[in-house]
């Protein structure tokens, strides 16, 4: 298990040797290699049901990763509902991260509470998600995220099971991402979570595939991709709220 931080080069040199170890390996495989390298240091970041999949595989394989959550203050009752599902039923004690008050008073004082509408999602995702990311990651030298390669073509298609996370490193302290179910279709996290029967949220009953933030989420049509229910009065190219801005 490694005990001090990486440096970017180390950390370069141990995601070039397990991205050939775990290239073609099932998430099992790559949530132990994450937990062999770091331990319980390494985090998982909760949202939704890939991150609910996860969680079950680390119950099933006995691995006491951490797990966070965001929560933005715009989320629906539901998603608060299964976050509460999961340390409840799944026994993941998720450490809770907040939106800096200020902040928040700062942007809808300026903007109101639906700016986003207008100028974009990205200040309000920075200050509700980005910004208290960037706090969950603090002292983290790994951290698991529930991406997967056919979630959105136009910005996940070449997702790597494991990389440097630029964004939250720095030249002394690298920050390692794992995304164990990169390879994982849809059907393939739902197929998991029904048969583990693990908790998930109640608004993919009401049509809802991706689900964000209230505001900024509705249910998509049939023959409609999952992340055209996410700002969908936004370009479909800009489908991402800035927690997976960079790419090693």
């Amino acid at each position: 298990m490694i005990a001090t931080p990486l440096s970017l080069t180390q950390a370069e040199n141990l995601v070039a040797t397990l991205q050939r170890e775990l290239d073609l390996a099932p998430p099992q495989t790559i949530l132990q290699a994450a937990y062999q390298h770091f331990g319980s240091a390494a985090a998982i970041a909760f949202s939704g049901a890939e991150d609910v999949a996860i969680l079950g595989l680390c119950r099933d394989f006995d691995l006491p990763l951490r797990a966070f959550f965001l929560d933005t203050g715009r989320l629906a009752p539901e998603t608060l509902e299964l976050a509460e599902a999961v340390r409840e039923k799944l026994g993941f004690a998720l450490e809770i991260y907040s939106p800096q008050a200020q902040a928040v008073q700062e942007l809808v004082r300026a903007k109101g509470l639906f700016s986003f509408y207008r100028d974009g999602h990205g200040e309000c995702c920075g200050v509700r998600k980005v910004e208290p990311l960037r706090r969950a990651l603090a002292g983290t030298p790994a951290w698991l995220t529930g991406q997967r390669r056919d979630q959105s073509p136009a910005t996940r298609a070449e997702v790597p099971i494991v990389q440097v996370d630029l964004a939250h490193s720095t030249p002394d302290a690298a920050v390692l991402k794992f995304n164990p179910l990169a390879r994982w279709t849809s059907a393939q996290v739902w197929k998991y979570i029904r048969a583990a029967d693990l908790p998930f949220n109640a608004l993919h009953l009401r049509g809802y595939v991706s689900i964000g933030c209230a505001p900024c989420t509705r249910p998509v049509l049939p023959g409609q991709h999952e992340r055209e229910g996410r700002w969908w009065w936004e370009d479909a190219q800009n489908k991402e709220c800035g927690l997976h801005a960079a790419h090693k």
